[in-house]
């Protein structure tokens, strides 16, 4: 899908064509879409299609007069009954009088422009517009991270009485997310400090100010990121011992059950069998015989409960 912008008085326009200052937005475009941005930005049709790869790296390249980067974002997705916080590559090519932007799927970070929630941005000022894109994707990464924390927090307390494994996977997860985000992170920051030393980023101050700020926010999300990794992980081995010592406590009172059990079983198996027994001319032979059972069960669990088995 391509669709085209252009901003006028502080308002992004839609547009059927391609127009000088303008804003070229891909989503998984068709060959015939990479076609036609080509023939019209004479853009490396490489650069075009790089960030469509899930496993394309961030990386800066720059050839016959147009910038291209490469920086991972961050993406939530539905997952069976839960959510699960991946990356993906997008694409921003800087030309002489466009800006363009490449991704696989639709990604928060764009959307947040073309809704227009992103205010005083101007597709004019391509190089601003580009910083203030890396900028909303730093921040995005710490409202994810948050996210993370706060779902880690909530399945923390469902660990508490659980022993089943439901809980563990559902950390499992979110620690993934956080290895993909800690990864993503570092090589964005290095991405970014290669910007520094771009001649179109030192051209203006405002715009290595704003850069500055970027590499900023996206060194306190990898920050934040380490910290919750460390956090989850230790409380995964944590709760991992938790559900184990709960299966024994479990498995404990089982088999103080059955021993208590066992004794009044033992007695009556001794007092059926087919040879002389006490008891067997008695009257009252049978609640004698109950009676002993019974003492012998009370006795054991007194004895249980001062060993603290019970």
């Amino acid at each position: 899908m391509i669709s085209i912008y252009y901003t006028e008085n502080e308002k992004l326009i839609k547009s059927d064509v391609i127009l000088p200052d303008s804003w070229v937005h891909l989503i998984n475009p068709t060959q015939e879409e990479i076609q036609y941005v080509y023939d019209a930005l004479s853009v490396d049709i490489d650069f075009l299609r790089s960030s469509l790869d899930e496993e394309e790296r961030a990386r800066l390249e720059v050839e016959d007069g147009h910038t291209m980067v490469i920086f991972d974002t961050p993406l939530v997705e539905l997952e069976g009954e839960g959510y699960v916080y991946n990356t993906i590559p997008v694409g921003i090519v800087l030309t002489e009088n466009n800006i363009i932007t490449i991704s696989l799927k639709d990604v928060p970070v764009l959307k947040y422009f073309y809704d227009f929630r992103m205010v005083k941005f101007s597709s004019k000022k391509r190089n601003r517009m580009f910083l203030q894109i890396l900028y909303r994707n730093a921040a995005l990464f710490l409202t994810y991270l948050k996210q993370v924390d706060k779902m880690s927090t909530k399945v923390e307390e469902g660990l508490h009485k659980s022993m089943k494994n439901k809980e563990l996977i559902q950390m499992l997860k979110l620690e993934k997310s956080l290895v993909y985000f800690a990864t993503s992170l570092k090589s964005n920051e290095v991405v970014m400090e290669k910007l520094l030393r771009m001649a179109f980023i030192k051209k203006y101050p405002d715009d290595l100010d704003l850069l500055e700020d970027v590499i900023i926010e996206n060194k306190q999300a990898i920050e934040m990121c380490n910290i919750y990794r460390d956090i989850l992980s230790g409380t995964m081995d944590a709760f991992a011992s938790i559900i184990s010592n709960n299966l024994n406590i479990v498995m404990k009172l089982l088999t103080s059950l059955t021993i208590i059990i066992a004794i009044p079983t033992l007695i009556a198996s001794l007092w059926g069998m087919n040879v002389a027994v006490p008891f067997k001319d008695t009257t009252f032979g049978f609640w004698m015989v109950m009676g002993i059972a019974l003492v012998c069960s009370f006795v054991s669990v007194i004895v249980m409960i001062k060993k603290k088995m019970l």
